[in-house]
């Protein structure tokens, strides 16, 4: 199934109109194995083309590649594009696979300087605190992104992977459009706190991986069988004795896709977004991918709408996933609360 074109939504309560649909663009530079840029860059614009209005990247994907990836389309459709990126998570250099979580003050100024000379930008539309740091003050953090926008280096802010106590004590300081999750049918930690947080104070939710990074779309078994520098292959519950009783949890999303003519991403993606009706607030996930086939496919699940007992179905999944969302769930929001 397909659909023509998305519906807006409001991000936060005086953010932009989005597509109810973004794209995550991080597997256009790294993380997923080979790419193919041609391809990507056409996702790109046929993503545009649907509906989709929300382009979500961040400094340290690809190390700074994907920015600049994306930033000859952001530029060309500057007027329609809603450009999300992101810090605080600061790579080596000699070692990629090395990170460090930087929330002081001076790396956010430094950061906000690289990304916008990256994406040959003036403004960020949406700028995320990456991953959060607690041994910098929250005050001290949201304070030095809220004089970005002072500075007109940045239009909104948003935080991803924090507590619902976080989220109060951020907007308290500046307003916060949009928080940055993992939200899925397998990953549902997010309900504790943040979600009631972000529907209390009129913050959109934007969950990221809503398609469990493909596996709920059935396109993989174990992630031991992926590219070798595919990122999958370090995340417990896509490996070994967890793939295989995780892979059993999929047949309720094949009983109900094959009642609706539907594929297994598009029901996983509905799911996500009837979370904006169950839990009130605006809900926007940002599936990523590098193909215009899946671009179709994952915004086609906007128009999916499933009853109350395919949601039944699918609501005990979650408590029964196997193995963590990260092998170190520390810098993830479940990891201080």
């Amino acid at each position: 199934m397909t659909h023509p074109l998305l519906p807006t939504v409001p991000l936060g309560t005086d953010g932009p109109l989005v597509g109810v649909q973004g794209l995550g663009c991080m597997g256009m530079s790294e993380f997923y194995g080979p790419t193919d840029s041609d391809e990507a860059l056409a996702t790109l614009d046929a993503a545009l083309e649907a509906g989709v209005t929300l382009f979500d990247t961040a400094d340290m994907y690809g190390s700074g590649r994907n920015e600049e990836f994306i930033g000859p389309f952001v530029r060309a459709n500057r007027d329609k594009v809603v450009l999300a990126t992101k810090f605080a998570i600061e790579r080596d250099a000699d070692d990629p696979t090395k990170r460090a979580i930087r929330n002081d003050p001076a790396y956010i100024r430094s950061a906000v300087e690289g990304s916008l000379r990256r994406l040959g930008v003036d403004t960020i539309d949406l700028y995320y605190m990456h991953r959060r740091d607690p041994a910098v003050p929250l005050a001290e953090s949201v304070g030095a992104m809220a004089e970005l926008v002072k500075a007109g280096k940045v239009r909104h802010l948003g935080l991803s992977e924090v507590t619902g106590a976080e989220l109060r004590e951020a907007h308290a300081v500046h307003p916060i459009a949009a928080v940055q999750s993992e939200w899925s049918v397998f990953a549902r930690d997010v309900e504790r706190s943040a979600v009631p947080a972000a529907a209390e104070l009129g913050v959109a939710f934007v969950p990221y991986s809503p398609l469990g990074r493909g596996f709920l779309t059935g396109a993989f078994q174990d992630a031991a069988a992926l590219a070798t520098d595919d990122f999958r292959r370090t995340h417990p519950r896509y490996t070994g004795e967890n793939a295989v009783a995780n892979g059993e949890l999929l047949d309720p999303l094949r009983e109900i896709a094959a009642a609706h003519d539907a594929t297994l991403a598009q029901v996983a993606l509905a799911w996500v977004h009837q979370r904006a009706e169950v839990h009130g607030l605006t809900v926007v996930p940002i599936p990523g991918t590098r193909k215009r086939s899946r671009l179709a496919e994952n915004t086609g699940a906007a128009a999916l709408r499933l009853s109350a007992e395919e949601l039944a179905l699918l609501e005990p999944l979650a408590d029964r996933v196997a193995g963590d969302r990260y092998a170190d769930m520390r810098n993830t929001s479940v990891g201080r609360e």
